[in-house]
């Protein structure tokens, strides 16, 4: 039993270092936009994909924003985009949005993205050019 637990856990390692060599942790983003409806939302996301900006986004109906504005608190309905695309890729992401988005102050913030499913990740890599 032993000597296949050394296998297993050999071969565990293995991949895992494939795995990191493969990918570049940050090389890739998952950034948030907030819009207004669903109508906005899916406009806009079908363009940031058109326009290879982004491999996916994802739309995520009904969310509660709560935020000041013009010195008072407010709260809406929106609807939330979950972009996954390079970093590289942000500062034009982020262009586009705020030239085609109804906010005055449009939401984009990004997070670097450490690690992930490794097929997953490459397929961004593939689908967004540098």
């Amino acid at each position: 039993m032993l000597p296949l637990l050394r296998a297993v856990g050999s071969r565990t390692l293995s991949m895992a270092s494939m795995a990191s060599e493969t990918y570049a942790s940050g090389t890739h983003s998952a950034a948030f936009v907030t819009c207004p409806n669903a109508s906005v939302a899916k406009e806009l996301a079908r363009a940031i994909v058109e326009r290879k900006l982004a491999a996916c986004v994802n739309i995520i109906p009904a969310i509660t924003s709560v935020y000041e504005w013009q010195g008072k608190i407010a709260e809406d309905s929106e609807v939330l985009l979950m972009i996954k695309t390079r970093s590289s890729k942000v500062p034009a992401l982020a262009e586009y949005v705020r030239s085609h988005h109804p906010y005055e102050v449009a939401e984009v913030i990004s997070l670097p993205i450490e690690q992930g499913n490794p097929p997953y990740l490459k397929w961004i890599g593939e689908v967004v050019p540098e």
